[in-house]
C-alpha cells in the first residue's frame, strides 16, 4: 500500500510539472504573439509615415503644385503688392508648402490692412481677401492717430498722409476706459453720416470725450459747443436742427457758445456777454 501511494504520489508531480511546463510556454507563446503583432503594427505606421512623408516632399517640389497665381481682393494696386512682398510669394512657392496661418499673421501687421482670410485652391491658385483699414477721425493723444469706423486706432498719421477728419479729443490714458470712450465717438461718427447738410459728417470738426459718458461736438460752421450723449444724439438730431432754425431766424446764431441737448424738455443755450 506504501509503495502505490508513493508511486501516485510521484505521478502526481510529475503531472503537475507539466501543466506548469505549459502553462509557462503559453504564457510566453503569448507575450511573443503580443510582441509580434506589436511589431507588425509599429511597421505599418512606419510605412505608412514614410510614405505620406514621400508623398509630402514630393508635392513640395513637384510642379503641378506650384503658385502660379496670387488673387488678393479689396485692397488697390499698391497695397496688393506690398502684401505679396512682406510674404515672399512667388512662383518658386509650392501651394502645398505654405503656411496659411503665417501668412495671415504677416499681411495683418500691415498697418492698412484690418483683416485678412487666405483659400488655396490647387493646383496653383492662392486667393486672399483683404479688409482695408478706412480712417474715419484723427485721435489726438500724445502723437495723432487714425481711428477706424470700428473705435479701433489702427496707426501713427504722418505729415504727408491724409489729415481732413474729424478730431477726437480728451481721450483717456486708461486702456479699459479709452476703449470704451473710442466706441462712443465711432457712434457720433455713424450716426452723422447719413445727415446732410449743416449737421452732416462733413462739417464735423472735433469730438471732444468726457468722463461719465459725456461728450462735446463741434462744426466747422458754428463756433458753439454741442453737450450730447452719443445714444441719444439719433434722438436729438430732430431737436438740433429746430433749434438752430429758431437762432439763425432770429439773428442769434452766432452768439451762441453752447447748446446742450442733455435735458428731457429740451435744449438750454447759452450765448455770449454782451
Amino acid at each position: 500500500m506504501r509503495k502505490r501511494s508513493v508511486l501516485s504520489k510521484q505521478s502526481i508531480k510529475k503531472r503537475r510539472r507539466k501543466r506548469s511546463f505549459f502553462a509557462v510556454f503559453g504564457v510566453i507563446n503569448r507575450i511573443g504573439s503580443g510582441f509580434a503583432k506589436l511589431f507588425c503594427l509599429l511597421l505599418a505606421v512606419a510605412v505608412i509615415s514614410l510614405s505620406f512623408l514621400s508623398i509630402y516632399h514630393y508635392l513640395l517640389t513637384s510642379p503641378y503644385v506650384k503658385l502660379r497665381q496670387v488673387n488678393v481682393t479689396g485692397v488697390d494696386s499698391k497695397l496688393r503688392h506690398e502684401l505679396i512682398r512682406i510674404c515672399g510669394l512667388n512662383s518658386e512657392l509650392s501651394l502645398v508648402g505654405l503656411n496659411l496661418n503665417e501668412l495671415k499673421l504677416k499681411m495683418e501687421k500691415h498697418p492698412w490692412v484690418r483683416s485678412v482670410k487666405l483659400e488655396r485652391r490647387f493646383p496653383h491658385s492662392l486667393f486672399i481677401q483683404a479688409e482695408k483699414q478706412v480712417p474715419s477721425g484723427l485721435v489726438v493723444m500724445d502723437k495723432t492717430y487714425y481711428m477706424n469706423r470700428h473705435g479701433e486706432i489702427f496707426k501713427e498719421v504722418n505729415d504727408s498722409e491724409e489729415m481732413d477728419f474729424p478730431i477726437i479729443t480728451g481721450i483717456s490714458r486708461d486702456e479699459s476706459e479709452n476703449r470704451e470712450q473710442l466706441h462712443r465717438a465711432a457712434r457720433i461718427i455713424k450716426i452723422l453720416e447719413s445727415e446732410k447738410g449743416l449737421w452732416s459728417l462733413s462739417e464735423l470738426s472735433e469730438i471732444h470725450l468726457k468722463k461719465n459718458r459725456g461728450m462735446s461736438i463741434y462744426f466747422n460752421h458754428l463756433a458753439a459747443e454741442i453737450k450730447v450723449t452719443a445714444k441719444d444724439l439719433a434722438d436729438k438730431m430732430d431737436g438740433l436742427n429746430k433749434v438752430a432754425e429758431h437762432l439763425s431766424r432770429t439773428g442769434r446764431i452766432q452768439q451762441v457758445t453752447r447748446i446742450d441737448l442733455n435735458h428731457v424738455d429740451g435744449a438750454v443755450v447759452s450765448f455770449r456777454k454782451g
